[in-house]
C-alpha cells in the first residue's frame, strides 16, 4: 500500500509546489467577468479548507511517522528496523481553494469604492489567517512553499505560471508582517459586514479571530526559538501587550467541524501502541488526559475473571493491580484502582519489540486468548490511540467474557470536534517564553497553570463531544460504583491534583516541564508534537521525568528523520526551475530516503535545534 500511495502522492506534491500550467491556464481569466458572489460564503469556503487531506494525514503522516518519530505511539504491531524510512505522505492543499478563494476575496475588495472597501477590512483580514495557518504545518514538513506568488496567474499580464518558492526565514517575515495587518484590522476596525453564522468557528466575532492571530505569531516565535532567540522573544513580548488580547480560555479555542454529519476520517486507521514511558509517566501524575488520548485495555473485572476461571495467566502488569480471594474470585483493583489500571504502554525499541521477554506487551492474539472448544476471543491488554479523536463514525463493542453479553456503543456519530488552536497551547508558549526572558506580565508560573488548566479541559470537552468510549461509565461492570469508578470523563478535583505535582512546580527544571506539557497538549495536534520535539529536545534522555528511550535495531541506535523527504521535479514540469533553486538553496537532497539525511539536512527553522532526547537549549 505504502508503495501505491508513494507514486500518486509524490505526484500530488510536484503539483502542490510547482503550481501546475493547466491550472493556473484555467484560471487566467478576467475575474472581474465572473458574477458577483457572497465574499461571506467565500471566506467560509476558505476557512473550510484550512483542514484538508485530513485521512492521508492522519494515516500516513501522524501514525506512521509523526507519532512513532516523537515517541507517543509505534507504528502498527510495534516498531519494526525500518519503521524509520518513508513511504507516501500528505500534506493541506494550500492550492486547490483556498489560494483560489483568498486571493478572489482580496481582489474584489480592493476593486470596491472606498465608502463599501471600507466595511470589508476583516473578511479581507481573515483571508491572511486562514492560508497561513496550514502553511505552517506544511513547511513544518517540507520546507520551502509557493506562497509570496501563489495563485497570480488570474492577476498579472502577462500570467505569472513560475512562482518562486519561498524560503522559511522569508516564509516567517512574511506571515508576522500579514498577522500584525489582519491583528490590527480585526480588533479595531468598526462597522464591519458581519459574517454571523457563515463563520463556522467563532460565529462572527473577529475579536476572537484576532486572538488566534496571536497564537499564530506564537507558533511562529516557538518556531524561530533556536534560530533567531530575540525575534523569538520580541513577538511574545509583542503578544503578552496586544490590545487584540491573546486565546485565554477555551471559548477562546479554534474548533473545527465542517458540520454536524462531518465524522473525521471516516475509514480506520493504522494506529500503533501507547508509548510505555509515556503512559507511565501520565499514570504516575495522576493525569486526566491519558484517558483522552488512548484508549482502556479490554481486562476489566469481567475479563479478569474469565481468565482465573480458565486458568489462563493475565499478563504480569494487568495481574499485578488485580485482588484475587482464596476462591480465585476477582474482589477489585488495587491502587491506584480503575480508570487507571486499565492502560498500559510498550517499549518502543525495535529490539525491545522482538526481544521475547517483550511478547506480553505484543503477543495478545496469543497470550490472551480465551479458548471453549472452537471458540477464541482476543483481549487487548495495551493502549492504543483513541481513534475517537480522529473520527466518530465507528460503533464499539465492549470486551466481555467468552460467550458473554453484547454491549455496544453504536449509532452515536456526533460531528468530530478538531482542534486546531487553542488558549492552553497560547499558555503554554508565553510559559515557555517568559522562563527563556521575554517580557511578560505574569509569571512563568501562572501561564503554566493556566494552559495545563485548559489543556485538560479542552480535552475532556472533546472527548464528551466525541463520545469517547466509557466516557460516562463502563457499562460492563453491574455494580453501578464500578461503573462509575470505571467512567474516564474529569472529575472535580482532578486539575487541582495534578497543579501540585512536583511536574507542575517550575522552581527546578521549570523549562523542561514547560515543553513536557506543551508535549502532552499537543497529542491531538501531531504536527505540533514533531515541532516541539524537534527544537526543545523533549522527551529527554535521562530525565527524571519523562525520559527518551534509545532506539536501536541489532544493537545500534537508530536514526530518525526530522523532515519529510523532498521529491524530485520532472525536468518537463513548468516550475522545475524554481522548484530546484528552492532545494538547493535549503541544502536538501531531493528524494533521498536514508533517515540519517533526513537527519541531518534540516529545515532552516530546525538547523540549530537539539537532537533528539538533548533536551532544551536554555
Amino acid at each position: 500500500m505504502k508503495n501505491t500511495f508513494k507514486i500518486v502522492f509524490a505526484l500530488v506534491f510536484l503539483m502542490v509546489w510547482g503550481c501546475d500550467k493547466q491550472k493556473f491556464g484555467d484560471l487566467n481569466s478576467d475575474p472581474s467577468t465572473i458574477s458577483k458572489p457572497d465574499l461571506r460564503l467565500s471566506v467560509t469556503t476558505a476557512i473550510d479548507q484550512m483542514y484538508s487531506n485530513d485521512y492521508t494525514t492522519w494515516f500516513y503522516n501522524n501514525f506512521q511517522y509523526i507519532y512513532p518519530w516523537t515517541q507517543v505511539t509505534t507504528v502498527q504491531g510495534g516498531n519494526n528496523s525500518d519503521f524509520v524510512n518513508m513511504g507516501a505522505y500528505g500534506g493541506f492543499d494550500l492550492y486547490g481553494k483556498l489560494f483560489t478563494q483568498t486571493l478572489d476575496v482580496r481582489s474584489r475588495i480592493d476593486k470596491m469604492s472606498e465608502a463599501e472597501k471600507s466595511t470589508y477590512q476583516a473578511l479581507k483580514a481573515l483571508t491572511y489567517a486562514t492560508q497561513i495557518f496550514p502553511a505552517i504545518h506544511n513547511t513544518d514538513n517540507t520546507g520551502s512553499l509557493v506562497y509570496s506568488e501563489a495563485g497570480l496567474a488570474p492577476y498579472t499580464n502577462p500570467p505569472l505560471l513560475t512562482p518562486v518558492l519561498d524560503n522559511q526565514k522569508a516564509l516567517f517575515t512574511t506571515w508576522l508582517k500579514e498577522l500584525d495587518g489582519a491583528i490590527m484590522i480585526l480588533a479595531t476596525v468598526k462597522d464591519q459586514v458581519s459574517m454571523g453564522n457563515q463563520d463556522v468557528i467563532y460565529g462572527g466575532d473577529y475579536s476572537k479571530w484576532a486572538k488566534f492571530c496571536n497564537l499564530l505569531k506564537l507558533k511562529i516565535a516557538a518556531r524561530l526559538i533556536n534560530q533567531d532567540r530575540t525575534l523569538a522573544l520580541k513577538i511574545a513580548s509583542e503578544v503578552g501587550a496586544s490590545a487584540a488580547g491573546y486565546m485565554d480560555g477555551l471559548s477562546d479555542d479554534f474548533i473545527y467541524t465542517k458540520g454536524t454529519k462531518y465524522y473525521g476520517t471516516g475509514n480506520g486507521m493504522w494506529i500503533g501502541y501507547a508509548s510505555k514511558n509515556l503512559v507511565d509517566f501520565m499514570v504516575g501524575n495522576a493525569d486526566p488526559r491519558l484517558r483522552f488520548i488512548f484508549e482502556k485495555d479490554q481486562f476489566n473485572g469481567e475479563v479478569v475473571q474469565a481468565f482465573l476461571d480458565a486458568g489462563k495467566a493475565l499478563p504480569p502488569y494487568v495481574a499485578q493491580y488485580v485482588n484475587v480471594d482464596a476462591n480465585k474470585k476477582f474482589t477489585g483493583w488495587k491502587s491506584p484502582g480503575e480508570p487507571w489500571v486499565r492502560y498500559h504502554g510498550v517499549p518502543l525499541s525495535p529490539d525491545a519489540t522482538q526481544d521475547p521477554a517483550n511478547g506480553i506487551y505484543f503477543n495478545q492474539s496469543v497470550l490472551n486468548t480465551l479458548a471453549a472448544g472452537t471458540s477464541t476471543k482476543t483481549y487487548a491488554s495495551t493502549s492504543l490511540y483513541s481513534q475517537k479523536m480522529v473520527r466518530t463514525s465507528y460503533d464499539f463493542t465492549y470486551p466481555t467474557k467468552l460467550g458473554g453479553r453484547v454491549i455496544e456503543l453504536k449509532d452515536n456519530d456526533p460531528g468530530l470536534n478538531v482542534l486546531l488552536g487553542s488558549a492552553a497551547e497560547t499558555n503554554l508558549y508565553l510559559a515557555e517564553f517568559k522562563l527563556l526572558g521575554a517580557t511578560l506580565p505574569k509569571s512563568a508560573q501562572e501561564y503554566f497553570n493556566q494552559g495545563v488548566t485548559l489543556s485538560v479541559q479542552r480535552m475532556d470537552a472533546l472527548a464528551k463531544n466525541n463520545q469517547m468510549p466509557y466516557y460516562n461509565s463502563d457499562p460492563v461492570y453491574t455494580n453501578p460504583d464500578e461503573a462509575v469508578a470505571g467512567a474516564t470523563k474529569l472529575k472535580s478535583d482532578e486539575i487541582a491534583t495534578l497543579l501540585a505535582k512536583p511536574i507542575c512546580n517550575l522552581s527546578t527544571d521549570g523549562l523542561e516541564k514547560v515543553y513536557i506539557q506543551q508535549y502532552i497538549n499537543f497529542m491531538n495536534t501531531p504536527g505540533d508534537v514533531w515541532s516541539t520535539v524537534r527544537r526543545s529536545g523533549i522527551p529527554k534522555k535521562g530525565s527524571a521525568y519523562l525520559a527518551w528511550e534509545k532506539i536501536t535495531t541489532s544493537g545500534v541506535e537508530m536514526t530518525l528523520p526530522r523532515r519529510f523527504v523532498i521529491n524530485t521535479p520532472g525536468k518537463d514540469l513548468l516550475n522545475y526551475t524554481n522548484i530546484m533553486a528552492a532545494i538547493q538553496e535549503q541544502g536538501l537532497t531531493p528524494a533521498v530516503l536514508d533517515p540519517i539525511k533526513l537527519n541531518t539536512e534540516r529545515l532552516w527553522f530546525d538547523k540549530t535545534d537539539p537532537q533528539y532526547g538533548d533536551g532544551p537549549k536554555n
